[in-house]
């Protein structure tokens, strides 16, 4: 293949258009896709599935032409598109009812090879693998949408055409799709075009977002802009306005459109009608006028006016731009709300962007930017998961829909709390799915005891609040005041960084290295032979450095791991005290970076003093590192689930992967002379692993005749990591 086609745009639209009959449905669609994820959004009837299926050779192009990869597909026939390696996923599923899953999907599994086999759906997508023998009109919508995303990237596609991926799914389904549709964009194995109506996901997974109108694409807009700016969304995508919308989107692509003249509104109270005040069931009948009408709520709408007008003059021009970063004040406005509001004025009054999130259980409307409903709305189950009589129930799951809502916020520069324990607890989960680097601060009550709970694995600060967050007083004036003007100066260094694009670093990617005092040696050999092309951080394993690493995976900042230290599994196999989490090496399954990894300290358990340790363990070998930390050699069976329990980690990784097993000891305990020296406890965590995992030529086991702290085992594992790196970090430095 000639370099020029190697780096043709994946999708080329020039001048397209299509006809039904005398309607013309697409008029001169201009549209290039490069690589990665772009959305195309619109209201229905706008030409958006006609695209989809012009592209596919499914409706007859009367102009123009299409190009994938550089090959023209103008006016070929279906069939002989899908084997250039164009895959689709149409609008409705478009399932055979009388075949099952597992039929489905060996039906497509043929078309074209790949790395997407049947084994990997069922590894994506585990409820099909549970549901692999039923038929296709048995399924759940969801379930549905599933089979038919999987019976398309089992044609192994360089181009997938996705119309209306999450059209009828319930948010925790459109999440899962919006976390793959994300994956596929960064492996960058294929391009997708995504269908889409539901603003939040189209401008979650594409940087850029197409608008269509009348069948023609009127712009290209920045998906942050777009997802930030509410008025931007309705006056180009609302129902209902059309005569507006005409005159704004006639104005050319880039001009900055002015809104049309509103109608004046009258000044006296709105009523707000609900037509079901209740939840309706299937079984429900309709409800009384009455009913309705005592229901209603009534606001001003010159208080309204006023409130916003107050609104925008607390906040600085600048920040009054769509696409700003903005701080979250996030708490429980329905009892927390004046100290909430104290902390935003501060913060809004140091020039930031702030907005008011409501994550009260109680069900009480409460004036805020983002309302406790709105938020309730991101939990799998919906409002009714969320505002139950159960008030331990009712604050996790509006704690999973925060950190559900969170997730899909592109623009957050802070995000800052105050309350007691049940605050910390609704926030805290949310603040731990940030990036590290984020600003994020808990004013609170619990903040003088043990936070392990609330800040995890994340940088999360907690500030104690001295007295109770209830009402303001001199002292929680102070505090309060100290906590907000703390984050706006956090917030504020960060976007000044960014700005200067000056991160403070050395702009080499990084790479993140497990330590324990026991692997020490190899480690420093290690850091010393990377120092000058790669910056390595350093993660104690003692539990939560495992999980730090490996959010750091997940945010995209480390460019690689070397996870030579994974002592962690034995603690959470065997109750010590530095224990894992069942998630160890799930970033690395989920990221698929480059992984080089070990047996370091598997040979010990850690515990406290000698006096701590159960009394199941009485008569074991021991070693005590000092007063406060013993440990325990592992034996032959312990080892051995131990191997089974890393190998079935390391089988879900799909990245490049290189795990080592020195023959001569796993940690400086474990070699010849030293207390922990057993070489038949580690044969038998070597041949588990040999066992068990399933080796190709991405995922191999290297044995080494070396101690894991000799040089000459250290040095292997840097070759072998530049190796690997060499192989697939090209794009993700160029990503940095």
């Amino acid at each position: 293949m000639s370099e020029a086609r190697r780096s043709a745009a994946a999708l080329e639209v020039r001048g397209l258009d299509v006809y039904y009959g005398h309607s013309h449905a697409l008029q001169g669609v201009d549209l290039t896709l490069e690589a990665g994820v772009f959305s195309v959004v619109g209201r229905n009837g706008m030409g958006k599935t006609t695209l989809c299926k012009a592209i596919m050779g499914l409706a007859p192009v009367s102009g123009g032409s299409i190009r994938v990869r550089g090959d023209d597909i103008t006016r070929r026939p279906p069939a002989h598109i899908a084997r250039l390696g164009v895959g689709y996923v149409p609008q409705g599923r478009r399932l055979w009812r009388s075949l099952s899953v597992d039929e489905h999907l060996q039906l497509a599994a043929g078309l074209r090879r790949g790395a997407w086999t049947v084994e990997r759906i069922y590894e994506t997508f585990p409820r099909l693998a549970e549901r692999k023998s039923h038929g296709g009109g048995q399924l759940s919508g969801g379930e549905q949408q599933m089979l038919a995303i999987s019976r398309a990237l089992l044609t192994n596609p360089r181009l997938l055409i996705m119309d209306e991926p999450t059209e009828g799914l319930a948010p925790v389904i459109v999440a899962q799709v919006e976390e793959m549709l994300l994956q596929l964009g960064e492996d960058g194995d294929m391009s997708v075009l995504v269908i889409e109506q539901n603003i939040g996901v189209a401008t979650a997974v594409s940087r850029n977002v197409a608008i269509m109108v009348n069948g023609r694409v009127n712009r290209i807009i920045d998906s942050a802009r777009l997802a930030a700016d509410r008025e931007l969304q309705q006056r180009l995508l609302g129902v209902g306005l059309h005569a507006e919308l005409e005159l704004d989107l006639d104005l050319p692509a880039g001009t900055e459109a002015k809104p049309a003249p509103r109608q004046a509104r009258p000044g006296g109270a709105i009523r707000i009608y609900m037509s079901n005040p209740t939840p309706p069931t299937r079984w429900s009948q309709p409800v009384p006028i009455a009913r309705i009408e005592a229901a209603a709520r009534t606001f001003s709408a010159q208080a309204m006016r006023l409130d916003e007008t107050a609104r925008r003059r607390r906040e600085p021009v600048a920040a009054q731009t769509q696409g700003h970063p903005v701080v979250l004040v996030v708490g429980t406005l329905d009892t927390k709300g004046t100290e909430l509001r104290f902390i935003r004025d501060i913060i809004t009054g140091a020039g930031l962007r702030t907005r008011l999130v409501d994550v009260s259980t109680s069900g009480r409307h409460a004036a805020s930017d983002v309302s406790a409903q709105e938020i309730a709305l991101n939990h799998g189950r919906g409002g009714s998961a969320v505002f139950g009589p159960d008030r331990g129930a009712a604050v996790t799951a509006m704690a999973e829909a925060f950190a559900s809502w969170l997730r899909r916020q592109s623009n957050v520069a802070g995000v800052i709390s105050a309350g007691g324990s049940g605050a910390a607890s609704l926030v805290a989960p949310g603040m731990r799915t940030l990036p590290v680097g984020v600003p994020k601060l808990i004013i609170s009550s619990v903040a003088s005891g043990d936070v392990g709970p609330y800040v995890g694995a994340a940088d999360i600060t907690m500030m104690h609040s001295v007295a109770d967050v209830q009402g303001l007083n001199s002292i929680s004036r102070a505090v309060l005041a100290n906590g907000a003007n703390a984050l706006a100066g956090m917030v504020k260094a960060r976007l000044e960084q960014h700005a200067r694009k000056d991160r403070g670093d050395s702009g080499l990617p990084s790479v993140g290295i497990t330590m324990f005092g026991v692997t020490t040696p190899a480690v420093q050999k290690i850091a010393a032979d990377l120092g000058e092309d790669f910056e390595c951080i350093v993660f104690h394993a003692t539990g939560v450095g495992g999980r730090s690493m490996e959010k750091l995976v997940d945010s995209g900042q480390l460019a690689g791991v070397i996870d030579l230290t994974t002592t962690e599994v034995g603690d959470l196999l065997m109750g010590g005290v530095f224990p894992a989490t069942d998630d160890r090496f799930g970033a690395i399954i989920r990221g698929r970076v480059p992984f080089i990894g070990s047996v370091g300290a598997l040979d010990m358990v850690n515990f406290g003093a000698p006096e701590t340790i159960p009394e199941r363990y009485r008569g074991r070998k021991f070693h005590v590192h000092n007063p406060q930390v013993t440990l325990m050699r592992t034996t032959a069976e312990e080892n051995e689930r131990m191997g089974q329990w890393v190998a079935d980690r390391l089988n879900r990784m799909d990245g490049p992967v290189r795990f080592f097993l020195p023959e001569g000891g796993v940690s400086a305990l474990d070699a010849r002379g030293q207390p922990f020296w057993d070489p038949d406890a580690d044969a038998a965590l070597f041949r588990a692993l040999e066992r068990n995992v399933r080796q190709t030529a991405n995922r191999q086991l290297i044995r080494v005749p070396k101690n894991i702290n000799d040089r000459e085992f250290a040095s292997t594992i840097v070759g072998a990591f530049r190796t690997l790196f060499g192989r697939t970090g090209a794009r993700r430095r160029l990503a940095r």
